[in-house]
């Protein structure tokens, strides 16, 4: 009896032990933060965009690539492939980590950013960014604009696709940010059609090689896997939905799951393959062709 009250006192302990910081101290970093959450290149698998969910308010983690998450003892368990006892040792072995502190909700988040000005893509470094992605100019400024912002006193600026909560979808050369609150970004063109991409990229990449069906659907664009369920309700209300998501473990379960949920779907990636998106193989075919 006293030694399973002591083996539930530890497992509560180590479930305190920030995730986040964990994750750091093994080299895993994340691509992305917001106030709530960060997104991480999943340390249980193999992937390209980040699809593993840490939730900054209640320290638990999931992966949308294999619909799976819980506690840090759980992404042990999973890391190491051990047991419960062994993955308790081995996060109170390492007394450097830090215990998680959920963050008092009013207080602004030191990585908040903030919004100083938006407006037409102009900065030739921009320009450059879409041109190594093979996407015009005249193309990204239909959809997107230049989005100058703070982050920890530092101002940055990029190409930003508004979402339909108000927050932006940030990229430029060296890394992608959102701000907040995150959503998916809704496109109306008041068609009873629907084109769905994962990113920003894709969709203006789908701008580039098929404009006609651009112009002539409503668009969205998830912004992240994580609003899968939040446009479902969206989805069953057009009569013809083109879905171009990833040709990976993440993108692949998202489209098996929306052909699920209405025989209205279609799955496009088909026609990138055997390319992971639209925007790889948008690049890959035109190497020697010039974007102005």
């Amino acid at each position: 009896m006293r030694r399973e009250i002591s083996i539930s006192k530890s497992c509560e302990s180590a479930r305190n032990i920030c995730i986040v910081k964990t994750l750091a101290k093994l080299g895993h970093f994340p691509s992305r933060t917001s106030e709530k959450e960060a997104w991480f290149l999943s340390p249980l698998r193999s992937e390209t965009q980040a699809s593993f969910n840490v939730s900054l308010r209640k320290n638990l983690w999931y992966d949308f690539g294999i619909g799976k998450g819980g506690s840090i003892i759980d992404l042990i368990m999973a890391m190491k492939s051990c047991a419960i006892n062994e993955a308790v040792q081995f996060l109170q072995a390492d007394t450097i980590i830090p215990y998680f502190i959920a963050p008092a909700p009013q207080l602004p988040s030191e990585s908040k950013i903030e919004i100083t000005a938006v407006g037409p893509l102009k900065h030739y470094a921009l320009k450059g960014y879409l041109r190594s992605r093979r996407i015009p100019v005249e193309v990204a400024r239909r959809y997107c604009k230049e989005v100058w912002y703070k982050l920890r006193g530092q101002e940055y600026f990029a190409v930003g696709l508004e979402n339909n909560l108000g927050g932006w979808e940030l990229r430029n050369k060296y890394y992608k940010n959102s701000s907040s609150p995150k959503s998916y970004s809704f496109i109306d063109h008041s068609s009873n059609r629907l084109v769905v991409t994962e990113g920003i990229l894709d969709f203006l990449t789908l701008a580039v090689l098929n404009e006609g069906l651009l112009n002539t659907s409503d668009g969205i664009v998830l912004n992240s896997l994580a609003f899968l369920t939040d446009i479902k309700k969206i989805i069953s209300e057009y009569h013809e939905i083109f879905l171009f998501l990833d040709n990976d473990p993440a993108g692949e379960k998202a489209t098996t799951l929306l052909l699920r949920f209405s025989a209205n779907v279609t799955d496009c990636s088909g026609f990138y393959h055997p390319y992971k998106d639209l925007n790889e193989k948008l690049i890959f075919n035109s190497k020697n062709i010039k974007v102005e």
